[in-house]
C-alpha cells in the first residue's frame, strides 16, 4: 500500500490512512454540494486505520438518508475532512482533495446522482447509483 497523508489548508490538522479505503466515490447529495458548490470526492476508510493529529471541530446535521452526519473540519482554517454517519460507525469518509497526492485514490461511482445539477462533470467510465449505495464490506484484516 502507498502511504497516505493529508492534511488540511493551514496544516493544522493532519491525517494517515494506514489501510487500503474500502471504496472511493463523488456524492452530489445536497449537503457535499453545499460544502463544496460541487460534488464531494471521498474515500472510505475503516475509522481504525485512519490517524489524526490536531484539533478538528464537527458540525451535525440529519441527512435525507435518515442518518445523522457528523462533519469534521479545520477550526482555523475551515477545510472540511472527515464525516461519519450513524449509520456506518467503523467507517470514516475522507476528502480526498485534502491527501497530499490526490491522485493515488481513483473514486469507482458517482453517488446521489439524480440530485447532481445538470452542469455536473461525471466521468462517464464510473457509475451512477441514483441515492445512496450500500455500505461497503470491511476488511476482514
Amino acid at each position: 500500500m502507498t502511504e497516505m497523508k493529508g492534511s488540511c489548508l493551514c496544516g493544522s490538522v493532519t491525517y494517515q490512512i494506514l489501510a487500503e479505503p474500502l471504496t472511493a466515490r463523488v456524492c452530489w447529495c445536497k449537503d457535499c454540494q453545499k460544502i463544496a458548490s460541487n460534488g464531494t470526492v471521498n474515500a472510505v476508510v475503516n475509522s481504525e486505520f485512519l490517524k489524526v493529529e490536531g484539533n478538528l471541530s464537527d458540525f451535525k446535521r440529519v441527512a435525507v438518508s435518515g442518518n445523522e452526519v457528523s462533519r469534521r473540519f479545520c477550526p482555523q482554517c475551515g477545510s472540511h475532512l472527515f464525516a461519519n454517519s450513524s449509520a456506518f460507525p467503523n467507517f470514516t469518509v475522507v476528502r480526498i482533495g485534502t491527501l497530499e497526492n490526490p491522485s493515488s485514490i481513483a473514486p469507482s461511482v458517482n453517488i446521489w446522482s439524480k440530485s447532481a445539477p445538470v452542469w455536473a462533470c461525471m466521468n462517464p467510465d464510473i457509475a451512477k447509483i441514483d441515492g445512496q449505495p450500500v455500505p461497503p464490506q470491511q476488511n476482514s484484516d
